[in-house]
């Protein structure tokens, strides 16, 4: 099976540690809940459920997972730190009883960060914008004269550059996506239902290795104007477009895939819709590698749309990255002057919406590479060559 092994965890924790000497931090919290689990899955690999959990890695030795007591034995399982406590501020549900645990151990956030900043003051925090207030408070409140510093560039710098194993999840979780959608396009057909198209796309990619599906977006007609609308019971009808979207997850790392079509006969302008994107997507891939200026990218794509008289209907950039998260950096626009690195992972984010022949879009994931990009989803890939 393809994952992450426990000695890259330890020198992702190592490099941490080596920045938190470089900021003249004592200790680190890194926050994570089941929509925003991607800093908390890079240093520990728990993808909370219903919970919420936060890792603090001391300047030295060996980190302390925290979450709450209903998915402790969860937690157990898939952390590959064996320190885990439960405290009570990251418990499941938000209610107004007080729940009760008779069977569980609790720690306190007073305890952990006694033992995690051994007597220093400045604590770094992962996910700032992510935590809720009451339990930053609580943090904040726990330590007498301790500052928080946002850190979340900490884990930003290190987790844009994919290493060969992580590249490796993403490849696998591309082929899973590319199952899922080859069995959504399939069942896409005049007389299903949107929900039909999409539930046999999702149960595909399950069947495939997916661990999660991220989300499915899914329009058909002019329902395909929504951007990222859900599927309905909406029956899709002869010569509508369908625009639909589907993220799975393998071992933490999301591959989302799209393919622009026509359910039964298309009309000559729908075609020349579906062309315009094909052709925006194929003169993307030549600035994919090394050293090419991001803006230069978006510029060509946008140029495209210009030639076509399409402009009007791009409405945000045309690629973004994926690793842990669905989308995350470099998100690039027209005035994006860092450079592309070998190792960065994308997916491509090519969109006409509004149209009166129909909306849609292509979404495609790459390795950029020193000579060019590799796909990561290769039957997408094979379909934007083809052509309509």
């Amino acid at each position: 099976m393809v994952k992450i092994s426990k000695e890259e965890f330890i020198r992702r924790i190592e490099r941490i540690q080596e920045a938190l000497k470089k900021q003249n931090l004592s200790c680190i919290a890194v926050y994570g809940d089941e929509y925003r689990k991607e800093n908390l899955r890079y240093v520990s690999n728990f993808w909370p459920i219903f919970e919420r959990g936060v890792c603090f890695i001391p300047r030295k030795g060996i980190p302390i997972l925290a979450a709450a007591p209903e998915g402790e034995q969860y937690a157990r399982e898939m952390s590959v730190w064996e320190d885990y406590r439960n405290v009570k501020e990251l418990a499941c549900v938000s209610v107004p009883e007080e729940i009760d645990f008779p069977l569980a151990t609790f720690s306190n956030f007073s305890d952990i960060l006694g033992e995690t900043l051994k007597g220093g003051k400045r604590l770094g925090l992962v996910g700032y914008w992510d935590m809720p207030e009451p339990i930053l408070k609580r943090i904040q409140n726990a330590v007498t004269g301790m500052e928080i510093i946002n850190c979340d560039d900490i884990l930003y710098n290190m987790r844009i550059i994919k290493s060969a194993a992580e590249i490796e999840c993403l490849k696998e979780c591309g082929r899973i996506a590319c199952a899922g959608y080859d069995r959504l396009m399939a069942e896409a057909v005049p007389g299903s239902t949107e929900l039909e198209a999409a539930g046999a796309g999702e149960g595909a990619a399950r069947r495939a290795g997916a661990e999660d599906i991220n989300f499915m977006v899914f329009g058909s007609g002019k329902r395909a104007d929504t951007i990222i609308g859900r599927p309905t019971t909406k029956v899709v009808a002869d010569g509508e477009m369908v625009m639909a979207s589907l993220a799975v997850q393998y071992q933490g790392y999301v591959s989302t895939v799209e393919y622009p079509f026509v359910a039964g006969k298309a009309s000559d302008e729908q075609k020349r819709i579906l062309n315009v994107l094909l052709e925006a997507a194929n003169v993307q891939l030549k600035y994919l590698k090394e050293d090419i200026i991001a803006k230069e990218m978006v510029r060509a794509v946008k140029k495209v749309f210009k030639k076509h008289n399409l402009e009007k209907y791009d409405v945000y950039p045309p690629m973004h990255g994926i690793g842990l998260a669905e989308a995350e950096s470099p998100y690039p626009d027209e005035e994006a002057d860092y450079p592309f690195k070998a190792g960065m992972c994308v997916n491509s984010d090519i969109s006409l919406f509004g149209h009166p022949a129909g909306s849609n879009r292509i979404e495609e994931g790459f390795v950029i590479g020193e000579e060019g990009p590799v796909s990561l989803t290769p039957m997408i890939r094979t379909l934007c060559e083809k052509g309509v």
